[in-house]
Parts: C-alpha cells; structure tokens; sequence
C-alpha cells in the first residue's frame, strides 16, 4: 500500500527517530516522529477511502487497418455521495509492460469525465489494452490503492489496405447452365421453359414455343453465377527477406478486399492449410452479400492474415496445382503471392508455370534485390522495397494481357 515515496519516508523517519535516541537530540526523534506519524496517516485516509465509480473503456475502432488511427475512450463516473481525491488510472497496453496513464482531477457526486488517449496500429496484429487499474493516493503521494476499473480488452489490427484494381479482367464468370438459342432477356441467359401460371408477365411468354407446344410457356432465366478470385498467400519460412513478409499479407488483404468490393467471391489459401472457403458481396456496388456468412466472411478472412505467421510447412507448387486444376477455381484468376527467396530461380519457374502453362495464374514476388529475369509467358508481378504494391499491381491489371511479366 505504501508508494516509493511512502517507503523512503517511513526509512527516513526511523533513522531519524533511531538517530534522535541514540545521540540524545531530541529535535531528531520529533521530526522521525512527525514524519512516521504522517505515513500512519497517509496509510488510514488511504484506506478508509471508499469509491463507488462506475468505469468504462471503448475502442473506437475495435477492427481496423494498419496505419489507421485508433482511440481508447474512457469514461468514469461518481456514483458515491462523497468528492473522490485524485485518481490515477494506468491501463496495459500490449505485451511489452508499456502503459497509458490518465490523472483524473477530484469528481463530485454525480459527476461524469471522460479522458481519451491513442494507441499504436502502425503494425497488423491483435493489441490487448488492459486490465485497467484504478489508483487512489494520499495527498503527499505517500500510500496508494488499487481496485479494477475495467477487464482487458483487445484491439484487432487487420493488414493495411491499398487501393488496388480487382482482377476483373481475369475473372471468369461461371454458368450453372445455358441454352443453345442463345436468346437472352434483359441480359439474362435463358435458362429453360415452364408452363404459365397465374401472375406471369405476359412480357416472359415464349410465343415461339407456345405456338410449337398448343400452350402457353415462359421463359425461366437465371442470373449468371459470379465471378470467383482465390488468393494463395505462401507463409513458408525462408521464403522471404527483410519485411517483405509483412508487404506480401498487405498485398494479398488489398486484392481480397478489393475483388469482394467489386462483387467477386473470395477464397484465401495459405501454405499452412488454412482456407476460408468462398464468400464476397453480390453486386458490383457492394449492396447486399451473396452468401450466408457476410461480412462476417471477409472479417473472419482479414481477422486470419492480421495474425497470419511464418510457418515451416507446406508446398506451395502442390497448393497452386490443387487450387488451379479444372473446376478448382470456377474458371477465376489464381492469385499467388510468394517472396523471390534467396535461390536464383524464379517463383513462376518453381511453381512449373514457365512457358504459359496456366494463363489463370497470377504470381505476384516480393523481393528486397529488384525484379529478377523470368521466361516469357507468364503473368508475373515482381514488386521490390522501392515501390509500392499498388503502382505495380494496378500498371498490370491495367494491361490485362494474357501474357505479362511486369517489373518495378
């Protein structure tokens, strides 16, 4: 309960009071007295103190990107019938020992303050902030008290985003089923005939058939089904130099969230066995989403790389074949994103997609030491430390060539 300055007074004053007897100065054993009778108060109206605070922390946000502010709003409340003293608030921040404080002046009863302070998000991650310590001391600073104030709370840090083009101009869409007339109505394919019922549009009526079939039918259409974009991000140990890690997860968040913005299914796979399974939003403008799991897809996706790790494990050559082959990807681009390692050979060269063997495959190379020489007739973005991912990545989306090597 004694504070720093609590314990090097109390010493004080017993050397003082032990220097006063054995000397026979009688001022030396007052003042000890005085000093250690101030502690055995401060130690009293310390603990005789009795709060009734109602404390509350927020995050705002409490997801985010990196590099994207964010705040700890804190709110305390007097709900006693008496002035608190000073109080000192520390809450916890991360795992390092590190620590925000906040000094609030006496409430009165009643009263209501709020002290926000800022937290670091400048990397991907989850932040623990707390638990909150609520600290009363004595007017000299001499005892103090602690209580809780609030539970830890986390702040989770997704990878940060760049405005990227979605590979639309690679996806390909997929059709459940089509017809041989090719006649279509309002851009939607025919997809079969049924009888007519009460209520159908007389407009749908495929007067063509009815005559052929002495009864009326309508046309059945279907909406194509969308476009589908599956992401490979390589999270293989040795694979990468530098930060170039930390580069290859942005890339990767920025072209998921890119493609589901445009309203393209998403998939992430990673070496280390993880896969989201498909879900993004329906519609080019965003509006609405297309499967059960929502928005909630997407986050559980951005929620996975902002703790995604170098792993010792897997093989990424057998991944993209997987992922890649015949009905793997619904006919949709293949986006790999790897680092250009430390061996001579290049990334396409490792997956055996030299020579235009898959034109589906996009293989995006991290590399601190520039771009490196490639074969021709493979899509292949090599991205160095010196430029940012999007120029390099909007420059090639931009071409949409079928056969591509783009350097920094």
């Amino acid at each position: 309960m004694l504070t720093r300055q609590g314990v090097l007074a109390t010493a004080v004053a017993v050397a003082l009071v032990v220097a006063g007897r054995l000397f026979g100065i009688f001022e030396l054993f007052l003042l000890g007295a005085g000093g250690a009778a101030l502690v055995v108060a401060a130690v009293a109206a310390t603990g005789l103190t009795r709060l009734r605070l109602d404390v509350s922390r927020q995050l705002r946000p409490d997801r985010l990107h990196a590099g994207t502010p964010s705040v700890v709003e804190l709110r305390v409340s007097n709900r006693g019938s008496r002035r608190t003293p000073l109080l000192h608030l520390r809450d916890v921040v991360g795992e390092l020992g590190r620590a925000a404080s906040v000094v609030l002046s006496p409430l009165g009863p009643g009263e209501e303050v709020t002290a926000v302070y800022s937290l670091p998000s400048d990397r991907r991650g989850r932040l623990s902030v707390g638990p909150l310590e609520v600290r009363v001391c004595d007017p000299f600073g001499l005892a103090g008290l602690s209580t809780p104030g609030a539970p830890v709370t986390a702040l989770t840090i997704w990878p940060a985003v760049e405005e990227v083009l979605a590979p639309t101009s690679l996806a390909g869409h997929r059709h459940d089923a089509g017809d041989p007339s090719g006649l279509a109505v309002n851009g939607e394919e025919l997809y079969g005939l049924r009888p007519y019922v009460d209520g159908d549009d007389l407009r749908r009526v495929h007067w063509r058939a009815s005559a052929k079939r002495d009864e009326l039918v309508v046309r059945q259409d279907e909406q194509p089904g969308q476009g589908q974009v599956i992401v490979v991000l390589d999270v293989r140990s040795g694979v990468y130099q530098g930060d170039t890690f930390e580069r290859a997860v942005s890339a990767a968040a920025s072209v998921l969230v890119a493609s589901a913005r445009r309203g393209l299914l998403v998939r992430l796979v990673t070496t280390a066995s993880h896969d989201s399974g498909y879900g993004g939003l329906s519609g080019a403008g965003g509006g609405g989403w297309a499967n059960a799991g929502g928005h909630d897809h997407l986050d559980a996706i951005l929620e996975h790389l902002a703790v995604v790790e170098e792993r010792n494990l897997g093989h990424l050559a057998t991944l993209v074949g997987a992922v890649e082959r015949p009905g793997g990807a619904q006919g949709g681009p293949v986006v790999v994103v790897t680092g250009a390692g430390s061996t001579a050979a290049s990334p396409t060269h490792s997956l055996g997609l030299d020579g235009g063997a898959s034109a589906r495959v996009v293989v995006v190379s991290f590399t601190t030491a520039g771009a490196k020489a490639v074969s021709a007739g493979t899509r292949l973005i090599v991205v160095d430390d010196a430029t940012p991912f999007a120029a390099v990545w909007n420059r090639a989306m931009a071409a949409a060539t079928p056969m591509t090597v783009m350097r920094s």
